[in-house]
């Protein structure tokens, strides 16, 4: 097979794998508005009723059986406590207008609300009991596309709180209205970062090449908690310096921010032979290779 033929089959194939993500995404959000559709259903017919408490337990039981013969599984007492829950959460619930222009197909409640996630991450989000950290957790995950699991695993390291201890009150709003915005270097830099995805065993000390080697196999992760706009570049980056040769052990390239990050991974206490080894590789790189991107080879050899 030629590579214009595999070019062509992969093309054909990415047509339909977007069309299947797309459809996924469809029912899992008609799900999510339904669930809240039911919710409200749910508890305007128990507010009718005399006695509240009973009446609420017979409707849920009568209602659980009705559904679970016509549709089957997934209509226990329990999820429909939860799809009441869900109203009564998101019905009073608005989220920041930033994030709703970004999907401006999505139906709208009547207290106009637009749900972007599936229904599992918004049963993981209803137990976030602070609504601004809820909120920005919901914002993070449509924007990065975040699957459960990440969500779970940014939620488990505390992200929130560790962004709002290095930002002040307008800052903090912020976060709740439009999740992370990068407005400046401070902004992309987490302090600190948390890997325990990295799944190191505990031992009495590891060597830096085997933290290198961990971060490379799970670099999609760390990449996510890295933070936004971040792309990978290479490890044990190569250059000449003054007739040296070295080595940066990982280099990356925030687009939002249009500047390589670089890692020198050390184990144990920071040396100042260390600082002022980073701060040769960052003269280099400013000096360098931030001209070879932004002018070329050619215009650099001119300078």
């Amino acid at each position: 097979m030629d590579n214009k033929n595999e070019i062509f089959l992969k093309q054909v194939s990415d047509v339909l794998q977007k069309a299947r993500n797309n459809a996924k995404t469809a029912v899992n959000l008609a799900m999510v508005y339904s669930y809240y559709e039911i919710g409200r259903m749910i508890v305007e017919e128990e507010q009718r009723g005399s006695e509240r408490a009973e009446y609420g337990k017979y409707i849920l039981k009568e209602l659980s059986i009705y559904l679970t013969k016509r549709f089957g599984k997934g209509f226990s007492i329990t999820n429909l406590k939860q799809m009441r829950q869900f109203y009564q959460i998101y019905e009073v619930d608005q989220i920041g207008q930033t994030v709703s222009d970004q999907f401006p197909n999505l139906p709208v409640t009547k207290s106009g609300r637009k749900f972007f996630l599936s229904w599992s991450h918004y049963l993981k989000l209803m137990r976030i009991s602070n609504v601004e950290e809820r909120h920005f957790y919901e914002i993070e995950a449509a924007k990065n596309d975040w699957s459960l699991s990440e969500l779970k695993r940014q939620f488990n390291s505390a992200l929130y709180e560790r962004l709002i201890l290095s930002a002040n009150k307008d800052k903090i709003k912020q976060l709740a209205k439009e999740g992370q915005v990068i407005q400046c270097t401070n902004d992309a830099v987490k302090d600190p970062y948390v890997l325990e995805f990295l799944g190191l065993q505990k031992l009495p000390e590891y060597s830096e090449s085997e933290l290198e080697s961990r971060i490379i196999d799970q670099l999609q992760t760390f990449l996510l908690e890295l933070g936004t706009g971040f792309t990978f570049v290479g490890r044990q980056v190569r250059f000449t310096f003054e007739e040296e040769h070295f080595k940066v052990d990982l280099v990356f390239y925030n687009r939002l921010l249009r500047c390589f990050v670089l890692f020198d991974l050390k184990i144990g206490e920071l040396k100042h032979q260390d600082i002022g080894q980073m701060q040769m590789y960052v003269h280099y790189y400013d000096r360098k290779v931030v001209l070879v991107y932004k002018y070329g080879h050619r215009k650099l050899n001119n300078l």
